[in-house]
């Protein structure tokens, strides 16, 4: 309430006080907030910065956790894939070793007796250890049987093949003996179908005088029958004529078997040159020395002229 004894003047003066404080009292309390808004600001501003660096260290920690598991899959995966990896290989070095060595064994029993398998053998009997062998080792030794292999399969197949080429030419050979014997079987018996034997001349049925003792004398020493005596007929018939004294001007033969020099026949008897016996006896001797029979001595001179 105002004073009714206070001058107008006065209140004006203090009105216009009142307000002015007023009007600072106002701006305080503006610059006041203003203050706290921009402190609350700044606040939460490291509020909120605390918690993003908060969030942060959280999640690189997470990531790094994230990492280190991811890390360690990756690591047992790598394992367990070697372990496979290592198992198939043994798989297939062990697969090798069996192949090779049944092939190694095979090529061994084909070479027996045809070549040299001495060093094949000794790499199989090494390859045989597959199982204590590393892979490695296993697929070296496979490859070095493998290589003997080839050796002794190409040492074998030379030998079959020169074999084989011993044999043809031995069956050519046999089947060429065989296919000549034929032939000469069949020329033989054509020839001997075709064959008649020679017409002989048949002697006397009864000879007299040295054509009788010849008779004789060629029965008894050389068991000579009628059909070689027509032979000798005929033959002494053409030399001599059966005389004992028969003596060829040209040449100097003598006697009934026309003997060259006469002299020869002394080795039947000192009577050569007078007895028709000792001529006949010496005569017989000479045809069977050098032509079997009278009828081999007749052929003879009948192809040639003289026996």
């Amino acid at each position: 309430m105002q004073n009714q004894n206070t001058s107008p003047d006065i209140l004006s003066t203090t009105e216009t006080l009142d307000a002015t404080r007023e009007r600072v009292r106002r701006t305080r309390r503006k610059r006041r907030a203003a203050w706290l808004t921009a402190g609350g600001i700044v606040a939460v501003g490291a509020i909120v910065g605390s918690g993003f660096a908060i969030q942060t260290a959280v999640a690189d920690q997470e990531q790094r956790v994230a990492a280190t598991a991811a890390l360690t899959a990756a690591t047992e995966r790598d394992t367990d894939q070697l372990t496979a990896a290592g198992g198939l290989l043994e798989a297939h070095a062990a697969k090798k070793a069996e192949d090779t060595l049944a092939t190694a064994d095979a090529t061994i029993a084909k070479a027996k007796g045809k070549a040299d398998a001495t060093e094949l053998a000794s790499t199989v009997a090494s390859l045989e250890y597959y199982t204590h062998l590393a892979p490695e080792r296993v697929f070296a030794l496979a490859d070095q049987t493998s290589d003997h292999v080839s050796k002794v399969a190409a040492q074998v197949k030379e030998f079959d093949r020169k074999a084989a080429e011993k044999a043809a030419a031995e069956k050519a050979a046999r089947e060429k003996a065989a296919a000549e014997k034929a032939a000469a079987e069949a020329a033989a018996a054509e020839t001997e179908s075709s064959y008649s034997a020679p017409s002989y001349p048949s002697g006397p049925a009864n000879p007299s005088g040295a054509q009788a003792t010849a008779r004789d004398l060629m029965a008894s020493m050389y068991g000579w029958g009628g059909d070689q005596f027509g032979c000798l007929v005929d033959l002494w018939n053409k030399e001599s004529g059966w005389n004992v004294y028969a003596q060829n001007p040209s040449s100097g033969a003598y006697g009934i078997p026309q003997a060259l020099p006469g002299s020869k026949m002394g080795s039947a008897g000192g009577d050569w040159a007078t007895n028709a016996t000792t001529q006949i006896k010496w005569g017989l001797g000479y045809i069977a020395g050098r032509y079997g029979t009278p009828c081999g001595a007749w052929s003879h001179s009948q192809s040639v002229g003289w026996y």
